[in-house]
């Protein structure tokens, strides 16, 4: 086996689950990722959940047995191309495990799976103050999203339900 081997998450197998779940918390526990565990209730709930959202696509990176990333995605559509895209919604690589490749590696599958799904395009969202992740995205090719560069860049924006 590789130093690492990156799989497609089979939402309905345990030891996937159990590495999802805790890659997923390790990273909301981080304050990058909010610095909060997540609620027991979306951790009893969530990979039925991803398997029953058709759009939803997650990889695990392996190291031997242990797991040690994770990028989950979504397929949305853009309308200026009238083609689907790939939004990268989560991608977490364990603290001993960092610039090693693993990050590149799960973004690559992504990519691929974006491909062979005639995506033309991949998103993510990335905190501002989150430096290192930036310097990673736009080694890989990810860029501000801007339409017009008169207009500016654009911003996300959200509002809870």
């Amino acid at each position: 086996m590789a130093a690492h081997d990156i799989r497609i998450v089979d939402y309905t197998n345990t030891t996937d689950r159990e590495a999802l779940l805790a890659l997923l918390d390790a990273y909301a526990c981080d304050p990058m990722g909010g610095g909060q565990p997540l609620p027991d209730e979306v951790k009893a709930r969530l990979c039925d959940a991803l398997g029953a959202f058709n759009g939803a696509r997650s990889w695990l990176a392996w190291h031997g047995r242990q797991p040690v990333g994770l990028l989950n995605g979504f397929l949305g559509f853009s309308t200026f191309k009238a083609a689907p895209l790939l939004n990268i919604h989560d991608l977490v690589v364990d603290a001993a495990w960092r610039s090693q490749g693993i990050g590149r590696a799960l973004l690559s599958q992504a990519q691929q799976e974006a491909e062979r799904l005639g995506c033309c395009k991949l998103t993510l969202e990335v905190l501002s103050g989150n430096q290192r992740a930036q310097r990673a995205y736009a080694f890989f090719g990810f860029e501000h999203y801007v339409l017009d560069p008169q207009a500016g860049r654009a911003n996300l924006m959200q509002k809870w339900l």
